[in-house]
């Protein structure tokens, strides 16, 4: 063979091996995984157990309570809540728990600071026997009339409680603010015999029976002046209504 003719030979078999060889590689290729392409939508990552929520301590400042009256009505049951205000008296406090007590029933006292400090030992008599104690502000002034820090410290300052209640009722967006941020609930009622006008024990106790309802809130007072009148009429209407069934927890106050 001529030295032409063997370089033509060694020419065509390389070119021969380079396209056997392209045609190997894009073979492997062909067969190989693809990598794939990031994507710019961050994943949703599904959690296996899911967080708890934080528990948030029932008088921390901000915090609202529930309903104290929720869990004990619950049911439909024959239930009703005897609470009463400006105490606690001397004389007419320790009347009302001896009413109570014969009946079985308890009550939630919305107390004075200014009462309550005059007569501490009237609390512990209270709290012995069952009973709950709310804040009525310190000198039972209309707080929706008074200036901010009036306010804030008739409230912050009273009672200690989970519960408090405007005296009047007078109420508005500032007060309630002020009473969740005091780590309370406002607690009002549904049921008022007027008895701080002494309309007669007769009065008060039909005024209650008409309106006795399911989880009602009864207002009456144990303080504030002369309450000879509500004493007879809470024995009465206690008679009455524990003999039809209903029953008189105390507030989670």
């Amino acid at each position: 063979m001529s030295r032409k003719l063997a370089a033509v030979v060694g020419t065509t078999v390389a070119a021969a091996l380079v396209v056997c060889s392209m045609i190997a590689i894009a073979l492997t290729r062909a067969h190989s995984p693809q990598p794939s392409i990031a994507s710019h939508t961050t994943p949703t990552v599904t959690p296996t157990t899911t967080p708890s929520s934080p528990t948030t301590p029932r008088t921390t400042a901000g915090s609202p309570l529930s309903d104290p009256t929720a869990a004990l009505a619950a049911g439909n049951k024959k239930v009703m809540f005897l609470s009463f205000d400006d105490g606690p008296d001397p004389l007419w406090t320790p009347k009302v728990l001896q009413v109570l007590r014969k009946y079985g029933a308890h009550a939630t006292f919305f107390e004075l600071g200014q009462m309550q400090g005059a007569h501490p030992g009237l609390r512990e008599q209270i709290l012995a026997d069952g009973n709950t104690i709310g804040s009525h502000s310190i000198t039972h002034p209309q707080l929706t009339a008074v200036s901010a820090a009036k306010r804030h410290h008739e409230i912050f300052d009273g009672p200690k409680s989970k519960c408090f209640r405007p005296p009047y009722g007078a109420t508005n967006p500032k007060v309630r603010a002020d009473i969740r941020a005091a780590g309370m609930t406002q607690v009002l009622w549904d049921i008022d015999p007027r008895d701080w006008a002494k309309p007669g024990a007769t009065a008060i106790v039909n005024n209650v029976l008409h309106h006795a309802h399911r989880g009602g809130i009864i207002l009456m007072h144990d303080g504030g002046g002369y309450r000879g009148q509500t004493v007879a009429a809470l024995d009465q209407i206690l008679a009455t209504l524990t003999a039809q069934g209903w029953s008189f927890p105390a507030m989670d106050c």
